[in-house]
């Protein structure tokens, strides 16, 4: 995959809802946004927050595998911590629900169905595991936005704000 492509399959995501409120161009562009504001220093983040849910515009209606599926996609073109963040999102959303009891009540219906198909609870070998990995902290932070990133109507700059930086961690990888 090269710049282009993965600017076309992000664009894409404009016409493809997978059971939210919004399309996953908007869900995307608002997840990178949040990411902005929470860690401006941190484009590798605010990158995997844009593409997180590549892997469901790649491979539709396969919700159990989309996390690792965009990860291995852009794992050459982006480098191993995004590909890592974002084959790991869907890994936090479990941690989440086991460790956090309010957090399970904040999924929205489609996040509660997802879950059980990406594995369901997590238990404590698999947290302990999970808590040991390279990107924990930076995984919670990107599901977090991942959940808040669903409000219709919500402003945010579009793709083509993103391209460049793409394009910049592209040539250095």
């Amino acid at each position: 995959m090269n710049v282009d492509e993965l600017i076309t399959f992000l664009a894409r995501g404009a016409t493809t809802r997978d059971g939210e409120a919004l399309d996953l161009l908007a869900h995307a562009l608002q997840c990178a946004e949040l990411l902005a504001d929470q860690r401006p220093d941190d484009i590798e983040l605010q990158i995997a927050g844009l593409v997180h849910d590549l892997g469901t515009l790649l491979e539709p209606d396969k919700p159990a595998t989309h996390a690792k599926t965009g990860g291995g996609a852009i794992e050459d073109l982006l480098g191993p911590r995004i590909s890592a963040l974002v084959a790991g999102h869907d890994q936090a959303k479990r941690y989440l629900v086991a460790t956090d009891p309010a957090y399970a009540a904040t999924l929205s219906e489609i996040s509660r169905y997802t879950f059980t198909l990406q594995g369901g609870d997590m238990g404590a070998g698999e947290r302990a595991e999970f808590e040991r990995g390279a990107h924990f902290e930076d995984l919670l932070v990107l599901r977090r936005a991942d959940d808040d990133a669903k409000v219709a109507g919500r402003i945010v700059p579009g793709l083509g704000i993103w391209r460049p930086e793409i394009t910049k961690l592209a040539a250095r990888v």
